[in-house]
C-alpha cells in the first residue's frame, strides 16, 4: 500500500522518506559493528500474510524484498523487479525479475510471487491485509469463496516475469507491491515449516538484505544479520542491527546514554526537552492517528450516538498531547492524518475540515451523556479502557480514566497489556473501549478510511453506517478514475465518520528519537514500513 504515484492527489511532505544523517553526540557511544536499536514492542510475526503491525513490517521489509521497494520523496525503486511496464489501459503490470536467491540458496522466481499473493488472499489464511488485493482480478471473489485461488490475477511468464491483471486501473498500485503482504513466499518453505512458518526466525527463509536471527517467537530481542545471498550484498555496509524490545522509556534512554543502544524512542516532555535542539534529536512525523474504538457488539449501549459523542467531547486533546504525552504529537483534527494528501493545493484535512468528532466541551458532553443514558435505560455504567503496556499506553489510560469519570455515573477501569496481546484482544473483540492506532500504508486518505466499512477487517468496534459504506465503495469503484469525484467521496466519508462519531480520534503522532552520531543512512518513512537499513552506515571513531 505505500507510496504510490497518486500524483493526481498531490501527495506531499509527510509521504517523503526522512534520510538520517546524525552528527554530534554527548553521550557514550558503542564500538560495536552492529547498530543497537530499540523497539517499543515484541515482534509479533514474520509471516508476511499475517503481519498487521509496524514492528513486523519493519522486520519483514528489511529481511525480505518485493517487486519494488520504497525510496525517498514519495518514490519507489527497483526491488526483485529490475523493471516494469504498465499497459495503456492501466490494468496490466508486467514485472521483469532479476536473478536473486533465498537464504537457503534456492532461486527466487515468479512462482514465489504467485504463491505468496495467492496464499495471502486465500480465505483459509485469514489475512487481515488481503483487502489490499481488492483490485487484483478475482481477489474479492476469492475472498468470498466464490472463485478458486488459482484464478487470482497474477501469473508467472517463465521464471523471471510476473504479469498482474487488475479489474480496473489503480494509480497507487506500484506502492502496494512494496508492502509485506505482496512479498514473495517460498512454497517449499511454507510446507516445510508448516504451522511454525514465520513464528520464529529459524522457521523462515529470506530474500532481502538481512536475515533475522535469535527470535524465538516470545523473546524481546532479535538481530538483522547481513544476508550474503542477497543480490546486492556488496552494497550493505553494516554487519547487522540488534533489536531490543523495551517498553520502559527510562530504561531505554539510560541504555542509550551508557552506550548500549544507538537509538532510543523518547517519551514525555522531560526526555524530549533534554535532547531537543541537539544533533542527536529527530522528530519524525508519521502519517498515523491514535483513536478509541467502542465495542458496539459487546456493549450495545455504544450503538447510541449520544453516548459516543459524549465520550469524545469529554476528552481535552490539547491538554492530553501537551501535558500528558509531551512528545510533539498534535491533537487530532479528524481521523485522516494531516500533511499526507492534498488536492489543488489544499490538504485533505482542510477539505474535510470540521471540529465535529474532535472537540472538547465537558458541559455539552454531560448533556449528551445524560440524554444517552436515558435512551439506553441506564443510570450508571462501568467500562474498561484497554491499551498497550508502554509508557504512553499507561499515561493514556490514566488520562482517559480521569477525563471520562467526569461524566456522571461513569466508572472507568484501565487495562494495559503487551502490544501483541492487545492486538489479539482488539481483533477478537475482548474490550469495551480500546486505544488503537493506524499508520497509513500509502499516502492516500483511503488507506485510513477503508478500515471502517461495515465489513472492514480492522473495524474492531463494529460501527456501521450505510452512507459511509456507499462513499467508500464509490471511491474504490465507479469514481476510482475520476480524481475530483473520488476526492469528494473521501471527504464526505471522513465527515460522516466524524459526525456519527464512529471512532474517537485522539492525536496524530510525532515520534521523537535520539540516534548516535556513529549511525547514518537509515531511512524513515511516515507511511508503510517504518525504516530501511539498506543504506545504513557505522562510523566508529
Amino acid at each position: 500500500m505505500k507510496f504510490r504515484s497518486v500524483v493526481k492527489l498531490g501527495i506531499v511532505g509527510a509521504a517523503s522518506a526522512f534520510l538520517l544523517a546524525a552528527c554530534g553526540n554527548s553521550s557514550k557511544e558503542s564500538t560495536s559493528k552492529y547498530i543497537n536499536w530499540q523497539e517499543n514492542s515484541q515482534l509479533p510475526t514474520l509471516d508476511a500474510s499475517k503481519a498487521t503491525d509496524t514492528v513486523s513490517f519493519g522486520a519483514l521489509n528489511n529481511s525480505n524484498e518485493g517487486l519494488l521497494i520504497n525510496a525517498a520523496d514519495n518514490k519507489v525503486k527497483p526491488g526483485v523487479a529490475e523493471s516494469y511496464t504498465v499497459s495503456k489501459d492501466g490494468k496490466t503490470y508486467t514485472f521483469n525479475l532479476r536473478h536473486s536467491k533465498w537464504s537457503d540458496g534456492k532461486a527466487v522466481t515468479a512462482k514465489d510471487f504467485v504463491y505468496g499473493w495467492q496464499r495471502t488472499v486465500n480465505p483459509k489464511t485469514a489475512s487481515q491485509y488481503s483487502y489490499l488485493f481488492s483490485d487484483v482480478k478475482n481477489a474479492d471473489a476469492i475472498g468470498k469463496g466464490q472463485a478458486p485461488v488459482s484464478s487470482l490475477g497474477i501469473k508467472a511468464d517463465g521464471d523471471y516475469k510476473v504479469v498482474v491483471t487488475l479489474d480496473k486501473p489503480q494509480n497507487y498500485f506500484k506502492y502496494l507491491v512494496t508492502m509485506a503482504p505482496f512479498l514473495p513466499q517460498s512454497e517449499a518453505a511454507v510446507k516445510k515449516f508448516g504451522s511454525a512458518y514465520g513464528t520464529t526466525s529459524k522457521d523462515m527463509v529470506y530474500n532481502g538484505p538481512f536475515k533475522i536471527e535469535g527470535w524465538t517467537g516470545t523473546n524481546n530481542s532479535w538481530t538483522l544479520v547481513k544476508n550474503k545471498d542477497y543480490y546486492n550484498a556488496s552494497k550493505i555496509k553494516v554487519a547487522g542491527i540488534k533489536f531490543n524490545a523495551q517498553n520502559d522509556s527510562n530504561t531505554s534512554v539510560n541504555q542509550y546514554e551508557t552506550g548500549s543502544l544507538d537509538e532510543a524512542v523518547l517519551s514525555g516532555a522531560q526526555q524530549v526537552g533534554k535532547y531537543k535542539g541537539t544533533s542527536e534529536y529527530h522528530a519524525l512525523k508519521q502519517a498515523s492517528t491514535f483513536y478509541i474504538e467502542l465495542n458496539e457488539k459487546k456493549d450495545p449501549m455504544f450503538k447510541n450516538a449520544n453516548i459516543r459523542k459524549a465520550i469524545s467531547l469529554a476528552i481535552d486533546r490539547k491538554e492530553y498531547t501537551g501535558n500528558t504525552l509531551g512528545d510533539g504529537s498534535i491533537p487530532a483534527v479528524g481521523y485522516v492524518s494531516p500533511g499526507m494528501s492534498e488536492r489543488n493545493g489544499k490538504d485533505f484535512t482542510a477539505d474535510a475540515g470540521t471540529t465535529t468528532g474532535v472537540s472538547y466541551n465537558l458541559s455539552e458532553a454531560k448533556k449528551l451523556w445524560a440524554k444517552g443514558l436515558k435512551e439506553v435505560g441506564k443510570k450508571s455504567v462501568s467500562l474498561s479502557i484497554l491499551s498497550d503496556d508502554t509508557d504512553n499506553g499507561k499515561k493514556t489510560t490514566e488520562f482517559l480514566q480521569t477525563a471520562l469519570e467526569k461524566l456522571p455515573g461513569l466508572n472507568i477501569s484501565t487495562q494495559n497489556i503487551p502490544f501483541k496481546l492487545r492486538l489479539a484482544h482488539s481483533q477478537s473483540g475482548q474490550f469495551d473501549m480500546v486505544v488503537s492506532a493506524w499508520g497509513a500504508d500509502f499516502p492516500d486518505p483511503i488507506s485510513f478510511l477503508e478500515l471502517f466499512t461495515t465489513d472492514g477487517s480492522y473495524n474492531n468496534g463494529k460501527w456501521s453506517n450505510a452512507k459511509y459504506d456507499e462513499l467508500i465503495k464509490n471511491a474504490d469503484g465507479k469514481d476510482a478514475n475520476d480524481a475530483a469525484k473520488r476526492w469528494d467521496d473521501m471527504v464526505k466519508a471522513e465527515q460522516v465518520l466524524m459526525s456519527d462519531q464512529g471512532i474517537i480520534p485522539l492525536y496524530h503522532s510525532v515520534q521523537s528519537r535520539v540516534i548516535k552520531s556513529r549511525v547514518s543512512g537509515v531511512q524513515f518513512f511516515p507511511t508503510g514500513s517504518p525504516y530501511d537499513f539498506r543504506d545504513a552506515k557505522i562510523t566508529n571513531k
